[in-house]
């Protein structure tokens, strides 16, 4: 039986999208926008910061310097305020609430780097989890089985009653190669509702 249910978050609960944070700095021109897209959010820094081997302010120089001039300022800016631009997807508060309400434990698992720490109490939702773990803080990115057994042994968790969603397949085979159930989100806070229920999810 699952009594626990784990939210990856970044387009599952909250919203990334490189394309609308750089929409928001102005950065306007197609070849700028793909220079930054490859060089910050797709780049090795961005996983590192994941990994816990740099933050925000160590990764600066490194990706600054790939960086043209004009764009150093705007560059600097969605390095360290990108997720001030952030929302939730439709729905997932309501659906958090929902599981909440039927009794089921809630967590994040997710990869993120250390400023997480301070954006993702600003959102209402973090309120209904029991508890989160960050891939920065343990040096292990998923689909790595072993996060998944960190998670399951700090929280003194049954992975057979352990669900994870993400939007990864990789990430949600990985959970389920380690004992647990798993859902890949396609984006829809109402399928994923209908894809609970299938799992005898009682919401």
């Amino acid at each position: 039986m699952i009594r626990n249910i784990v939210f990856d978050m970044g387009n599952v609960l909250v919203v990334f999208d490189p394309q609308y944070f750089m929409d928001q700095e102005g950065i306007t021109d197609p070849e700028d926008r793909a220079l930054v897209n490859r060089e910050l959010f797709h780049n090795i820094e961005w996983a590192q910061m994941d990994l816990g081997v740099l933050t925000e302010d160590t990764a600066e120089p490194l990706v600054l310097q790939r960086i043209p001039d004009r764009l150093k300022d705007k560059v600097r800016h969605l390095l360290h305020g990108w997720w001030e631009k952030r929302s939730c997807i439709d729905g997932m508060e309501d659906l958090l609430k929902d599981l909440k309400k039927a009794g089921y434990n809630l967590f994040l698992l997710s990869n993120a780097s250390v400023s997480q720490h301070i954006y993702w109490p600003r959102f209402e939702m973090s309120k209904l989890m029991d508890g989160k773990m960050i891939s920065c803080d343990l040096g292990i990115v998923k689909p790595n089985p072993e996060i998944y057994r960190r998670f399951t042994g700090q929280f003194r968790l049954k992975p057979e009653e352990c669900l994870f969603i993400d939007d990864l397949p990789a990430n949600a085979a990985a959970a389920v190669s380690c004992g647990w159930k798993g859902i890949v989100f396609q984006g829809s806070a109402e399928d994923l509702r209908n894809r609970l229920r299938l799992e005898n999810i009682s919401i």
